[in-house]
């Protein structure tokens, strides 16, 4: 009885493959820029990502690393998992003072993003929420494209970290389809003239019907 009590506490007090910081690398990679935990990027992607991150790292000696996980803890959001991951991989100002932590729930879609202190000074807070909120946000919300987002949020980041203009997010199209919304004059002179034959048909048939039917009776009594 005492296995069993103990067995329902603890499946009560962690949610079942909750992810929490201490379950991440003691440190960053070194030669990794992804972790992909929840096993949503593309293999593909994830080497691109890291080939464009790498990049970066050498042009602007700015590191940015991407996490995404599968379920956070009872609590938890991805910001404050982003900051903690942060403060575990570079627990003194010094050694976070050129990066950036980005982090991605997928089971919400929610992002996290901290900064150091020098980076902060590129990417402002309002920036950096733009990122989160609307860069990145935009292609998980039209079509749950992990590897658009992460994509794109790169292309950004890379900009305002290089100190060029921030190309701000993306223009989100709506697609409307105008075509064929309302018939044209011939659509709707052929469509009357089918239906006018339908109707006439109908009429016809109504009539030869039961007059058939009615000297098929006189036939058969006869």
């Amino acid at each position: 009885m005492v296995a069993i009590a103990l067995a329902i506490n603890l499946t009560l007090a962690a949610p079942a493959n909750a992810t929490g910081v201490y379950d991440m690398p003691l440190n960053a990679s070194s030669d990794s820029w992804v972790l992909d935990d929840a096993q949503r990027i593309t293999r593909l992607n994830e080497s691109n990502l890291n080939k464009d991150l790498q990049q970066l790292a050498a042009d602007t000696g700015q590191d940015v690393r991407y996490v995404t996980i599968h379920r956070l803890d009872y609590g938890e959001t991805a910001q404050s998992f982003s900051e903690q991951l942060f403060a575990r991989w570079f627990p003194t100002p010094e050694a976070g003072a050129n990066q950036t932590v980005v982090v991605l729930d997928d089971v919400t879609n929610n992002i996290g993003l901290a900064t150091g202190e020098e980076t902060s000074a590129l990417l402002t807070a309002e920036i950096a929420d733009s990122i989160v909120q609307e860069t990145m946000k935009a292609p998980l919300l039209k079509s749950n494209s992990y590897n658009r987002s992460f994509g794109d949020a790169t292309v950004r980041l890379a900009a305002v970290l290089a100190g060029e203009p921030d190309p701000g997010p993306p223009i989100i199209e709506e697609t409307i389809n105008v075509e064929g919304t309302f018939a044209t004059a011939e659509e709707t002179e052929e469509n009357r003239a089918i239906s006018t034959w339908v109707v006439v048909v109908l009429l016809i048939l109504a009539t030869v019907i039961p007059m058939a039917t009615y000297y098929w009776y006189l036939s058969v009594g006869g």
